[in-house]
């Protein structure tokens, strides 16, 4: 595992949000790329500094970042579509929106999991079969889940607002980071 930790996606400014909804979904890929070969490395090598600091990237993102892309989203994105009159587009939304709760409830197991290879110190940890099946469940849960996002939802949404929902979008989303508007 002595890859380096994902290198940040391109960048994208909050002028232009639904491009930084983007590059999140990049990051999410890259980040459960990195938590696959975090199980291969403690199935390979065991529970090194690379693995622990790998955990640790892991739980940064999926604590701190997802849940802020989940808010804008159910803040921004999804609104509009569920009053629209497109039925299946709705119906699609909504699955999305259960799609975040289930996202959630996993990662209650998978951040467990997660947090016992963040911490070992033994050096002697293996994922039990439980762990392992938390951790996979949960990297299964944003495949389709980023598809429909990408494919309809954004495209569909990005139509329907207004540049001036747009930027108190991008304003939003700045104060919900604390990132001051330059």
């Amino acid at each position: 595992m002595a890859e380096p930790l994902p290198h940040p996606a391109p960048q994208a400014g909050f002028e232009a949000p639904f491009e930084l909804l983007q590059a999140c979904h990049e990051r999410v890929q890259r980040t459960l790329a990195l938590m696959a070969r975090l199980q291969q490395h403690l199935h390979t090598v065991g529970c090194d500094d690379n693995a622990r600091q790998a955990a640790r990237d892991v739980l940064r993102y999926f604590d701190v970042a997802a849940p802020l892309h989940h808010q804008d989203e159910e803040l921004h994105v999804f609104p509009p579509l569920l009053l629209g009159a497109d039925a299946a587009l709705r119906t699609l939304v909504r699955q999305l929106m259960q799609d975040h709760r289930d996202m959630e409830a996993a990662w209650v197991q998978a951040r467990a999991a997660l947090l016992a290879v963040a911490e070992d110190s033994t050096g002697t940890l293996a994922l039990s079969p439980r762990q392992t099946q938390a951790l996979d469940q949960f990297a299964v849960l944003y495949g389709q889940h980023i598809v429909h996002e990408e494919g309809l939802v954004y495209p569909a949404a990005q139509a329907a607002l207004s540049s001036t929902a747009l930027q108190a979008m991008a304003q939003d989303m700045m104060q919900r980071r604390g990132v001051r508007a330059v």
